[in-house]
């Protein structure tokens, strides 16, 4: 999936111009006559909850290299996104959750630059996932910590305010 604008065919390497349709400018390739198309990248988090506490993991790969968040990542074509969620947990955190143990958080849309994102974000309790968290190879660091801690950090992924305050709730 191109996630970022192209400006050549990935069928045939023509350069694309831009036409309207469906009322949108759209990059089309005028060698092969098709719209090359531009569409959001899905993603899925998981936030574990233990008590006002919630598992970060600092991000030892780009995006955000360096700055602490949540679990989560990029879905595999044919994953449900709670499934996503829970390997994207075991891959950075090394704790195990089952889909059916996850609360939908919410879904968000963001932009950056020219890529875009679909975020699907969950919930599961510390209770439910097992395991002892550990820093694996797309993360530096674990830990859980507070709301207040996670903002005074100064390496903290750049979160709407909002968001913050709801994954804490």
């Amino acid at each position: 999936m191109i996630t970022v604008a192209g400006d050549y065919c990935p069928l045939c390497g023509t350069e694309l111009d831009r036409i309207t349709v469906e009322e949108r400018e759209r990059r089309h390739c005028p060698t092969c006559d098709r719209i090359v198309w531009q569409n959001s990248k899905p993603v899925a988090s998981v936030v574990v909850r233990d008590g006002d506490e919630v598992l970060l993991g600092k991000r030892a790969v780009d995006p955000h290299r360096g700055f602490w968040g949540v679990p989560g990542g990029n879905l595999e074509y044919d994953e449900h996104p709670a499934d996503g969620a829970v390997r994207e947990l075991r891959e950075e955190t090394g704790l195990r959750a089952g889909p059916a143990d996850l609360t939908l958080f919410r879904v968000d849309h963001a932009t950056t630059g020219d890529r875009a994102i679909v975020a699907v974000r969950y919930v599961v309790d510390r209770e439910l996932a097992e395991g002892v968290p550990e820093a694996r190879e797309e993360t530096t660091a674990v830990r859980f910590d507070t709301l207040a801690g996670f903002r005074a950090d100064d390496e903290i992924n750049p979160w709407d305010e909002e968001q913050l305050d709801a994954v804490f709730e």
